[in-house]
């Protein structure tokens, strides 16, 4: 993979990877905001269901718009393997919103 993702979404996808609460939402705003498959959902109640409650894992398939965007295998206890995309808003070094959605 030749494209580098942003400083700030690598911090996102290892925090999430390492499943570390604190560090996850360390590299989030104050106000971050989110979607899933185009439905505007609570950062803290998704991320608890999709991520830290279900073992999520993001496996990188693909990098574009600078580092911001992305495919990936995303994996987790709750709903198993699926192709995802994925975009980032960075703002002042921090995700100020993220969006989601099958691939």
């Amino acid at each position: 993979m030749t494209a580098q993702l942003d400083p700030t979404v690598q911090e996102f996808i290892d925090a999430l990877n390492a499943n570390d609460q604190d560090r996850f939402f360390a590299v989030l705003t104050d106000d971050a905001t989110m979607s899933d498959d185009g439905v505007e959902r609570d950062l803290a109640r998704w991320s608890e269901s999709e991520i830290f409650g279900s073992n999520a894992r993001m496996q990188i398939e693909s990098i574009s718009a600078g580092g911001t965007e992305l495919v990936a295998d995303y994996t987790n206890s709750r709903w198993g393997s699926m192709r995802t995309n994925w975009r980032f808003v960075v703002r002042d070094g921090k995700v100020s919103r993220f969006e989601t959605g099958q691939a």
